[in-house]
């Protein structure tokens, strides 16, 4: 028989009479005598229904059950990423100190979907020496059902993730553009996954410009007729010609039918729907906002994977200036043609763009294995310049 009522129980503060600690006594001892599943089943009646009652109901950690590992599904959005080293650890941790968090899940019709905790959830089905200890049950406590929408569910998951672990970027930036089209306002992200507005922005941008700017007053990229294109096309490759070192084995080339940047309008001869004093004007306004700028950078850098390969390993040319053009007409759809723009900036402003652009030059070297290089190198081997 279990004796609760000579045991610790009367040591806990406001502990009930002896009838009650009596009736809990005959639930024990009934307890005993069941096999694993029902006293699991059991346990997690009683828990329910205490929490049911519970002046901390609203909390869902008030009521931990236990779950067949088999019915608890990892949700397929988690951007969390916790490298071979640190799983072993958590592995070991929870070897040696038992689960001390449980893991956070919501139920559907199905069973139950992973909200936090799916590193956890991970080890208990895997950890052979775990699954077996537990049998083959996990620890889970339910999100509240007023937060059952998927995109609440997402907000829970990045919540719960961002001070531990390492974010995929192009895993957040999915999510982040999920919750746009679930008619999500920046302001709304922004407040539920605990984000400034630029790093709404920045996460929009990884899978293109066109949900970051599209409430600005922009204009779209302009789609250059392509019968134009070889005539175009075949004057640049006679430039860069000129100065091609038939032994640098580190350039990468492709055709001019690869290239984003022709197909955003970059070689156009005129901007579109403006007048050349206008569109350096645009050009000048955007180089100076370094915000605009560096999302611009960043989309380029990560989108334009043909021209970034066929410019970016070319030393000769002044890939700085590249870079800030490339972002104008990646941003506004401003061909090339109005780079004049960089030369209204101010020299303090100038630097800033330069130094900014480096940055990322470096940033697209280092990824691509290759070198960084300083400004002075960025801009060329040659006094000749592709523009």
């Amino acid at each position: 028989m279990v004796d609760v009522v000579s045991g610790d129980l009367f040591d806990l503060p406001g502990a009930a009479d002896v009838k009650i600690l009596h009736a809990v006594n005959d639930i024990l001892t009934g307890l005993t005598t069941l096999t694993l599943e029902d006293q699991v089943a059991t346990i997690n009646a009683i828990r329910l229904s205490i929490h049911k009652y519970s002046p901390f109901r609203s909390e869902p950690v008030d009521c931990v059950q236990w779950i067949r590992g088999v019915e608890v599904k990892a949700n397929d959005y988690n951007p969390n990423n916790v490298a071979p080293p640190e799983l072993k650890l958590l592995e070991h941790s929870i070897t040696e100190d038992g689960y001390t968090q449980p893991i956070v899940a919501w139920k559907n019709g199905q069973g139950y979907e992973v909200v936090d905790g799916f590193h956890r959830n991970r080890i208990g089905k895997e950890s052979e020496a775990i699954k077996i200890r537990l049998g083959g049950y996990l620890p889970v406590t339910i999100v509240n059902e007023s937060r059952l929408d998927r995109g609440d569910r997402i907000a829970a998951t990045i919540r719960h993730n961002r001070a531990r672990g390492k974010h995929r970027v192009e895993a957040m930036s999915d999510i982040v553009v999920e919750l746009k089209r679930r008619n999500w306002s920046d302001e709304k992200i922004g407040k539920e996954l605990g984000m400034e507005p630029d790093e709404v922005l920045r996460l929009c941008q990884i899978t293109g410009l066109a949900e970051v700017f599209k409430d600005q007053e922009f204009s779209s990229a302009w789609e250059v007729d392509r019968t134009d294109a070889p005539t175009i096309a075949d004057e640049i490759l006679s430039d860069m010609a000129e100065d091609y070192d038939q032994n640098d084995k580190s350039r990468i080339f492709h055709t001019w039918e690869k290239w984003e940047c022709f197909k955003s309008g970059f070689y156009a001869e005129r901007p579109a729907g403006m007048t050349q004093d206008e569109g350096e004007e645009k050009y000048r306004e955007f180089l100076s906002d370094l915000s605009a700028f560096e999302l611009a950078l960043q989309a380029v850098t990560y989108n334009w994977i043909y021209s970034c390969e066929h410019y970016l390993t070319n030393d000769r040319m002044n890939r700085i200036a590249w870079l800030g053009q490339a972002s104008v007409s990646y941003a506004l759809g401003i061909p090339s043609v109005c780079r004049g723009g960089y030369h209204r900036l101010t020299e303090d402003q100038k630097r800033a763009a330069d130094e900014l652009a480096l940055r990322y030059l470096n940033a697209w070297l280092t990824a691509h294995e290759r070198a960084p290089v300083s400004l002075v190198e960025a801009s060329g081997r040659t006094e000749a310049e592709l523009y």
